[in-house]
């Protein structure tokens, strides 16, 4: 099958969607299928991919890119990547990997729209949330995670209470967590919280956890990556995903479950596929409720080992393998 991807921001940018994009083309290409990338970010280093990359394609390119695909896929709705649509004709695949609306709920013409280009095409969803947000009928397919990088190493002893992976900003619910650790007295509970991330808020949130008096509980260790970052995750019991707004995925739960946390996160959004059986959810915001789950879990430690025990099973669901060929499968009924 010859696929033709168009993915306006790409490496040398950073971030999910870059990577999300990337891994499936990865794996497409080394499933033996032919693909061609579209981005309109521009890059001066040489290419180091499995698949060819096409910067800033001209249009009548972009035109001639069309008519030698079989199937054409976006990984999230790019309005300009719709107009060689209007030339040629081709069978068309849009993974939706967040909200068409706006941070306060309300919507541009740019949602608008985005729903409107759904009716005509062949559509994935990365959680059931996502799904049931569109105006038209999707296939559920989760996000896979870097299973070579996140995994267990036995001989680290998981001695640690309380993990958070993430950017320290206001959405991500830092700052819930920290009341909750602070609420966690009441029962006689003083964990340690490990705070893995940078953020706008992080100032903020070290006021906070002095003002609550569990300052000495609290370690703010920065940014952490590749080996170092697995192996703090190997040594903690608990990953917390305190979101305050409805996450369309999360992959950073795949990513504790992998080593071995259990995640408690909320329950709003798509973060719940993501948790599974392998963790506890809570509603969003809830500091009461988020209190509660934590003290379930900290009080009874043996309830840890249920959660762990269908990691397998639900991890491989999100293999980088397994995921790309759900897709080819869903391109295979597009194109027949």
């Amino acid at each position: 099958m010859k696929i033709l991807i168009y993915s306006p921001s790409f490496y040398p940018n950073v971030g999910g969607i870059e990577t999300i994009v990337a891994t499936l083309a990865t794996e497409f290409s080394q499933q033996g299928h032919l693909v061609k990338l579209v981005s309109l970010t521009p890059n001066r280093d040489a290419e180091q991919f499995t698949f060819e990359v096409i910067r800033q394609p001209k249009t009548r390119d972009l035109i001639n890119l069309m008519r030698w695909c079989d199937v054409y896929f976006q990984g999230c709705i790019s309005l300009k990547g719709i107009m060689p649509l209007l030339a040629i004709r081709k069978p068309y695949v849009a993974s939706h990997h967040t909200w068409y609306r706006r941070a306060n709920g309300s919507k541009s013409w740019q949602d608008y729209l985005k729903n409107l280009v759904s009716l005509f095409a062949t559509n994935v969803s990365v959680s059931h949330a996502i799904a049931s947000h569109l105006p038209v009928k999707s296939s559920v397919i989760p996000n896979s995670y870097r299973a070579d990088t996140f995994k267990l190493i036995p001989e680290i002893k998981r001695d640690r209470e309380l993990i958070f992976l993430g950017r320290l900003v206001s959405d991500k619910g830092v700052g819930l967590l920290l009341q909750a650790l602070a609420n966690l007295k009441e029962y006689g509970l003083y964990p340690k919280l490990t705070i893995i991330g940078k953020g706008a808020e992080e100032n903020n949130l070290r006021r906070q956890a002095r003002d609550l008096n569990i300052l000495e509980q609290v370690n703010f260790v920065g940014v952490k990556t590749g080996r170092e970052l697995v192996e703090l995750l190997n040594a903690h019991q608990i990953m917390v995903v305190p979101s305050l707004w409805h996450e369309p995925f999360g992959i950073v739960a795949l990513e504790g479950i992998a080593c071995g946390c259990v995640v408690v996160g909320s329950e709003g959004g798509g973060l719940k596929d993501a948790i599974g059986q392998c963790g506890i959810t809570f509603p969003n915001g809830n500091v009461s409720a988020l209190t509660q789950r934590l003290a379930e879990l900290l009080k009874d430690p043996s309830r840890l080992s249920l959660y762990r025990q269908d990691s397998e099973v639900h991890l491989s669901r999100h293999q980088q393998t397994e995921v790309a060929q759900a897709y080819l499968r869903v391109f295979e009924q597009a194109v027949g």
